[in-house]
């Protein structure tokens, strides 16, 4: 995937407030961050940001940190959660396949997979986010009891993740091809690609995914 840089992005997102430059120092101890031990709850792949800080805005009891690889999409969300008056929300600008040195054993709740790239080539599928390679850095920092979601319009890869996630040892709780008009719609909080592929009639598809 080719984004546009934005010359000055890297710096940006360094010098902000609301990225945690080194998130190796809080590994097994982000109540130090936080300030309290609230569970964690991480969305990687944030793009612009705005579905987790809505989850923020509304779930103050939680706490939440947006992944994002490229700093300059990060810069969006930086400049929307300048405007947000949060203390349970940081962002961390790096590499999911890094996640186990940033997070220890069984350190989060709940992972979300927004729309993510899906990698059409078969010689990428690694790059996948539900791939089974990813599944295992997931099954390390993830709480035993804790879930996945998944949401995405992108049909044959939503067919793939329904392969991929068993494949790996996990279960599929529940799943619908069509989000919005189906029970699973409930306290569905929409994100900027969702609200887009939507208004172009495309259809939802969401899964969770357990142990």
């Amino acid at each position: 995937m080719r984004l546009r840089h934005i010359p000055g992005s890297e710096e940006t997102v360094a010098a902000s407030p609301y990225v945690i430059g080194q998130p190796q120092q809080y590994q097994g101890n982000f109540q130090k961050l936080f300030g309290n031990d609230n569970p964690i709850e991480i969305e990687i792949g944030m793009g612009k940001g705005k579905f987790i800080m809505e989850l923020a805005k509304n779930n103050p009891q939680t706490n939440y940190l947006g992944i994002e690889r490229y700093p300059s999409v990060l810069l969006r969300a930086i400049a929307k959660r300048e405007d947000l008056n949060l203390s349970n929300i940081y962002f961390l600008c790096m590499d999911a396949r890094t996640l186990t040195e940033v997070f220890a054993l069984e350190e989060v709740s709940r992972i979300y997979l927004n729309f993510s790239d899906p990698w059409p080539k078969d010689r990428h599928a690694k790059r996948r986010l539900t791939s089974p390679e990813f599944m295992k850095v997931y099954d390390q920092i993830l709480k035993r009891d804790g879930v996945i979601e998944f949401k995405t319009d992108n049909q044959k890869l939503f067919a793939y993740s329904l392969e991929s996630i068993p494949a790996a040892g996990w279960k599929i709780s529940a799943y619908t091809l069509d989000l919005h008009h189906s029970p699973m719609a409930e306290g569905n909080v929409m994100t900027e690609y969702e609200t887009k592929f939507s208004n172009m009639g495309n259809q939802i598809c969401k899964l969770i995914a357990c142990r």
